[in-house]
């Protein structure tokens, strides 16, 4: 069925632009936990730190779960990290910038 449906270009365009997003959202996770584990903490020690319910962080680093933003932040900040979104340079992004136009300073 879903081989059926990715002939369909913009269905496929969709789901693989979903796929790059949970890939990002997972990649970020699991660097949080690892470095959950080198500073020594468990998942219900680090839900302490940052105020959380221990069962919100077991869910978050073992279930296919979609974080809040800001429970991501904290997490970070506990464990002395920063969150970096860092753009990419492609075909695509070059064609915004066609269409935005020229930038100003």
């Amino acid at each position: 069925m879903l081989a059926a449906r990715m002939e369909d270009s913009e269905f496929r365009e969709e789901y693989e632009r979903a796929r790059r997003e949970i890939d990002q959202v997972d990649f970020v996770i699991r660097q949080l936990d690892e470095l959950r584990e080198k500073a020594g903490l468990s998942k219900a020690e680090l839900a302490r730190h940052i105020g959380r319910d221990p069962s919100s962080i077991r869910r978050l680093f073992t279930a296919q779960a979609n974080p809040e933003l800001l429970l991501v932040a904290s997490i970070a900040e506990d464990l002395d990290a920063d969150i970096l979104v860092v753009p990419r340079t492609s075909a695509t992004e070059e064609s915004r910038r066609d269409v935005a136009g020229p930038a100003t300073s």
